[in-house]
Protein backbone atom coordinates (compact mmCIF):
# COMPACT_ATOMS: atom_id res chain seq x y z
CA UNK A 1 0.00 0.00 0.00
CA UNK A 2 1.27 3.10 -0.84
CA UNK A 3 1.98 5.80 1.99
CA UNK A 4 1.66 8.38 -0.51
CA UNK A 5 5.03 9.51 0.29
CA UNK A 6 5.16 10.94 -3.79
CA UNK A 7 2.79 13.77 -2.96
CA UNK A 8 5.32 15.67 -0.40
CA UNK A 9 8.04 18.20 -1.42
CA UNK A 10 9.79 17.14 1.05
CA UNK A 11 10.48 13.56 -1.07
CA UNK A 12 10.13 15.29 -4.50
CA UNK A 13 13.39 14.05 -6.73
CA UNK A 14 16.35 16.12 -5.75
CA UNK A 15 17.15 19.03 -8.78
CA UNK A 16 20.72 17.05 -8.99
CA UNK A 17 21.23 13.65 -10.19
CA UNK A 18 24.28 11.62 -10.75
CA UNK A 19 25.75 13.08 -7.12
CA UNK A 20 28.43 9.99 -7.34
CA UNK A 21 30.07 11.33 -10.42
CA UNK A 22 30.43 15.00 -8.68
CA UNK A 23 34.04 16.33 -7.45
CA UNK A 24 33.97 17.20 -3.15
CA UNK A 25 34.09 20.81 -4.99
CA UNK A 26 30.75 20.71 -6.95
CA UNK A 27 29.10 18.48 -3.75
CA UNK A 28 30.07 21.32 -1.57
CA UNK A 29 28.82 24.15 -4.05
CA UNK A 30 25.60 22.32 -5.19
CA UNK A 31 24.78 21.63 -1.11
CA UNK A 32 25.30 25.29 -0.27
CA UNK A 33 23.30 26.42 -3.23
CA UNK A 34 20.39 24.45 -1.97
CA UNK A 35 20.99 25.79 1.28
CA UNK A 36 20.71 29.24 0.60
CA UNK A 37 17.04 28.63 -0.02
CA UNK A 38 16.05 27.81 3.10
CA UNK A 39 15.74 31.34 4.77
CA UNK A 40 13.49 32.81 1.98
CA UNK A 41 11.31 29.59 2.80
CA UNK A 42 11.25 30.55 6.46
CA UNK A 43 10.94 34.41 5.68
CA UNK A 44 7.93 33.48 4.33
CA UNK A 45 6.55 31.49 7.52
CA UNK A 46 7.25 35.36 9.78
CA UNK A 47 3.79 35.86 10.28
CA UNK A 48 2.83 32.39 11.25
CA UNK A 49 6.26 32.47 13.46
CA UNK A 50 4.50 35.76 15.08
CA UNK A 51 1.31 34.50 15.52
CA UNK A 52 2.44 31.63 17.57
CA UNK A 53 5.11 33.23 19.72
CA UNK A 54 2.10 35.91 20.60
CA UNK A 55 0.33 33.66 22.17
CA UNK A 56 2.95 32.06 23.85
CA UNK A 57 4.07 34.54 25.96
CA UNK A 58 1.70 35.46 27.94
CA UNK A 59 0.77 31.85 29.36
CA UNK A 60 4.58 32.04 29.84
CA UNK A 61 4.35 34.85 31.99
CA UNK A 62 1.52 33.21 33.73
CA UNK A 63 4.09 30.42 34.74
CA UNK A 64 3.52 28.23 31.28
CA UNK A 65 5.95 25.90 29.45
CA UNK A 66 7.00 25.13 26.17
CA UNK A 67 7.06 21.36 24.96
CA UNK A 68 8.51 20.32 21.64
CA UNK A 69 7.26 16.82 19.98
CA UNK A 70 9.21 14.90 17.56
CA UNK A 71 11.04 12.37 15.64
CA UNK A 72 14.23 11.89 14.02
CA UNK A 73 16.21 15.08 13.38
CA UNK A 74 13.15 16.68 14.00
CA UNK A 75 12.86 15.63 17.62
CA UNK A 76 16.57 15.81 18.18
CA UNK A 77 16.25 19.69 17.01
CA UNK A 78 13.80 20.23 19.92
CA UNK A 79 15.78 18.63 22.66
CA UNK A 80 19.03 20.68 21.09
CA UNK A 81 16.75 23.76 21.53
CA UNK A 82 15.03 23.31 24.63
CA UNK A 83 18.72 22.16 26.58
CA UNK A 84 20.23 25.27 25.35
CA UNK A 85 17.20 27.56 26.90
CA UNK A 86 19.25 26.93 30.24
CA UNK A 87 22.57 28.11 29.65
CA UNK A 88 21.74 30.99 27.79
CA UNK A 89 19.29 32.69 28.94
CA UNK A 90 18.80 31.48 32.95
CA UNK A 91 16.22 30.10 32.84
CA UNK A 92 15.12 26.91 34.80
CA UNK A 93 15.43 23.29 33.48
CA UNK A 94 12.20 22.50 32.98
CA UNK A 95 10.54 25.60 31.45
CA UNK A 96 11.29 24.46 27.68
CA UNK A 97 11.02 20.66 27.65
CA UNK A 98 12.07 18.87 24.65
CA UNK A 99 10.51 14.67 23.76
CA UNK A 100 11.32 12.65 20.97
CA UNK A 101 9.79 9.54 19.91
CA UNK A 102 12.10 6.51 21.46
CA UNK A 103 12.70 8.28 24.35
CA UNK A 104 16.33 9.39 25.11
CA UNK A 105 17.83 6.39 23.91
CA UNK A 106 16.49 7.80 20.02
CA UNK A 107 18.70 10.89 20.45
CA UNK A 108 21.85 8.70 19.36
CA UNK A 109 19.87 5.67 17.89
CA UNK A 110 16.56 5.55 16.32
CA UNK A 111 14.55 3.26 18.47
CA UNK A 112 12.08 1.17 15.57
CA UNK A 113 8.69 1.98 15.14
CA UNK A 114 8.65 4.55 17.80
CA UNK A 115 7.03 7.32 15.76
CA UNK A 116 4.80 5.46 14.58
CA UNK A 117 2.61 5.22 18.07
CA UNK A 118 -0.01 8.04 17.97
CA UNK A 119 -0.86 7.58 21.45
CA UNK A 120 2.91 7.70 23.18
CA UNK A 121 3.55 11.23 22.89
CA UNK A 122 0.41 12.20 24.96
CA UNK A 123 1.55 9.61 27.56
CA UNK A 124 4.83 11.11 27.57
CA UNK A 125 3.87 14.47 27.93
CA UNK A 126 1.38 13.62 30.89
CA UNK A 127 4.27 12.88 32.91
CA UNK A 128 5.14 16.36 32.87
CA UNK A 129 1.74 16.91 34.21
CA UNK A 130 1.09 19.05 31.19
CA UNK A 131 -1.55 22.11 31.61
CA UNK A 132 -3.32 24.74 29.66
CA UNK A 133 -1.04 27.25 30.62
CA UNK A 134 1.19 25.39 28.83
CA UNK A 135 2.10 25.14 24.80
CA UNK A 136 2.69 22.45 22.88
CA UNK A 137 4.94 22.43 19.21
CA UNK A 138 4.84 19.54 17.17
CA UNK A 139 8.01 19.31 15.32
CA UNK A 140 8.24 17.53 11.46
CA UNK A 141 9.40 17.86 8.33
CA UNK A 142 7.03 15.71 6.83
CA UNK A 143 3.84 16.80 8.34
CA UNK A 144 2.67 13.06 9.01
CA UNK A 145 4.37 11.84 11.92
CA UNK A 146 1.73 9.36 14.05
CA UNK A 147 3.52 10.08 17.23
CA UNK A 148 3.16 14.32 16.86
CA UNK A 149 -0.07 14.10 15.12
CA UNK A 150 -1.14 12.21 18.44
CA UNK A 151 -0.09 14.21 20.88
CA UNK A 152 -1.20 17.50 19.25
CA UNK A 153 -4.28 16.10 18.96
CA UNK A 154 -4.78 15.00 22.88
CA UNK A 155 -3.55 18.26 23.74
CA UNK A 156 -5.94 19.99 21.94
CA UNK A 157 -8.51 18.20 23.50
CA UNK A 158 -7.34 19.53 26.72
CA UNK A 159 -7.14 23.23 26.09
CA UNK A 160 -3.75 23.45 25.58
CA UNK A 161 -1.97 26.18 23.06
CA UNK A 162 -0.62 23.96 19.77
CA UNK A 163 1.57 24.66 17.44
CA UNK A 164 4.04 23.01 14.77
CA UNK A 165 6.72 23.25 12.06
CA UNK A 166 6.75 21.05 9.22
CA UNK A 167 8.16 21.53 5.54
CA UNK A 168 5.17 20.52 3.90
CA UNK A 169 1.90 22.70 2.84
CA UNK A 170 -1.47 21.23 4.08
CA UNK A 171 -0.16 18.16 6.69
CA UNK A 172 -1.81 16.13 8.75
CA UNK A 173 0.51 17.81 11.35
CA UNK A 174 -0.51 20.94 10.56
CA UNK A 175 -4.49 20.29 10.79
CA UNK A 176 -3.97 19.30 14.66
CA UNK A 177 -1.91 22.52 15.29
CA UNK A 178 -3.56 25.57 16.17
CA UNK A 179 -0.96 27.82 15.07
CA UNK A 180 0.88 25.94 12.01
CA UNK A 181 4.04 26.92 10.51
CA UNK A 182 4.67 25.57 7.33
CA UNK A 183 8.50 25.98 5.47
CA UNK A 184 8.12 24.51 2.77
CA UNK A 185 11.59 23.95 1.18
CA UNK A 186 11.02 21.71 -1.37
CA UNK A 187 13.35 18.90 -2.62
CA UNK A 188 16.47 17.64 -0.57
CA UNK A 189 19.42 17.25 -2.49
CA UNK A 190 19.75 14.01 -1.06
CA UNK A 191 16.41 13.08 -2.19
CA UNK A 192 13.95 12.48 0.80
CA UNK A 193 17.37 13.53 3.45
CA UNK A 194 14.89 15.96 5.42
CA UNK A 195 18.10 16.22 7.85
CA UNK A 196 19.27 18.87 5.31
CA UNK A 197 17.30 22.10 3.79
CA UNK A 198 14.18 20.97 6.61
CA UNK A 199 16.28 20.63 9.21
CA UNK A 200 17.80 23.94 9.08
CA UNK A 201 14.59 25.38 7.96
CA UNK A 202 13.48 23.87 11.41
CA UNK A 203 16.71 24.86 13.48
CA UNK A 204 16.12 28.34 12.23
CA UNK A 205 11.92 28.46 13.46
CA UNK A 206 13.28 27.09 16.42
CA UNK A 207 16.09 29.89 17.18
CA UNK A 208 13.26 32.58 16.17
CA UNK A 209 10.83 30.91 18.60
CA UNK A 210 12.61 30.34 21.90
CA UNK A 211 14.72 33.46 21.17
CA UNK A 212 11.69 35.79 20.74
CA UNK A 213 9.90 34.54 24.09
CA UNK A 214 12.97 34.64 26.14
CA UNK A 215 13.52 38.53 24.59
CA UNK A 216 10.02 39.16 25.43
CA UNK A 217 9.91 37.42 29.07
CA UNK A 218 12.53 40.02 30.03
CA UNK A 219 15.75 37.59 29.31
CA UNK A 220 18.17 39.68 27.23
CA UNK A 221 19.15 43.21 27.94
CA UNK A 222 19.98 45.40 25.69
CA UNK A 223 21.81 42.65 23.26
CA UNK A 224 23.52 41.44 26.32
CA UNK A 225 22.72 37.21 27.57
CA UNK A 226 22.66 39.07 31.03
CA UNK A 227 21.24 36.03 32.84
CA UNK A 228 23.52 33.32 31.37
CA UNK A 229 24.68 30.52 33.24
CA UNK A 230 28.69 31.09 33.95
CA UNK A 231 29.55 27.30 33.44
CA UNK A 232 33.10 28.13 31.56
CA UNK A 233 36.37 30.18 31.48
CA UNK A 234 34.69 31.69 28.13
CA UNK A 235 31.54 32.63 29.55
CA UNK A 236 33.11 34.51 32.79
CA UNK A 237 35.13 36.18 30.51
CA UNK A 238 32.15 37.18 27.87
CA UNK A 239 30.24 38.20 31.51
CA UNK A 240 33.10 39.72 32.52
CA UNK A 241 33.11 42.56 29.46
CA UNK A 242 29.37 42.80 29.75
CA UNK A 243 30.29 44.31 33.05
CA UNK A 244 33.28 46.27 31.97
CA UNK A 245 31.42 47.78 28.84
CA UNK A 246 28.06 48.46 30.54
CA UNK A 247 29.61 50.16 34.17
CA UNK A 248 32.87 51.50 32.38
CA UNK A 249 34.73 50.26 34.85
CA UNK A 250 38.15 47.91 34.71
CA UNK A 251 38.43 44.29 33.81
CA UNK A 252 39.24 42.71 37.44
CA UNK A 253 36.65 45.17 39.38
CA UNK A 254 34.22 43.69 36.26
CA UNK A 255 35.30 40.16 37.27
CA UNK A 256 35.18 40.50 40.74
CA UNK A 257 31.86 41.49 40.54
CA UNK A 258 30.55 38.81 38.29
CA UNK A 259 31.45 36.08 41.05
CA UNK A 260 30.53 37.70 43.17
CA UNK A 261 26.74 38.56 42.34
CA UNK A 262 27.10 35.19 39.89
CA UNK A 263 25.28 36.72 36.93
CA UNK A 264 26.02 39.89 34.58
CA UNK A 265 22.16 41.34 35.62
CA UNK A 266 22.49 40.84 39.45
CA UNK A 267 26.36 42.53 38.98
CA UNK A 268 25.46 45.29 36.97
CA UNK A 269 22.11 46.07 39.38
CA UNK A 270 23.86 45.24 42.93
CA UNK A 271 26.76 48.13 41.33
CA UNK A 272 24.19 50.70 40.51
CA UNK A 273 22.57 50.63 43.72
CA UNK A 274 25.70 50.63 45.29
CA UNK A 275 26.68 53.92 43.67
Amino acid sequence: MSLGLEKLATESTSHYDNLENMSVRQLLENINNEDKTVPYAVEKCIPQIEALVSQIVPRMKAGGRIFYIGAGTSGRLGIVDASECPPTFGVPHGMVVGIMAGGDKAIRKAVENAEDDTEQAWKDLAEYEINELDTLIGIAASGRTPYVVGGLKEARKNGILTGCIVCNAGSAVAAEAEYPIEAVVGPEFVTGSTRMKAGTAQKLVLNMVSTSVMIQLGRVRGNKMVDMQLSNLKLIERGTRMIMNELQIPHEEAHTLLLQYGSVRNAIDNYQVTK
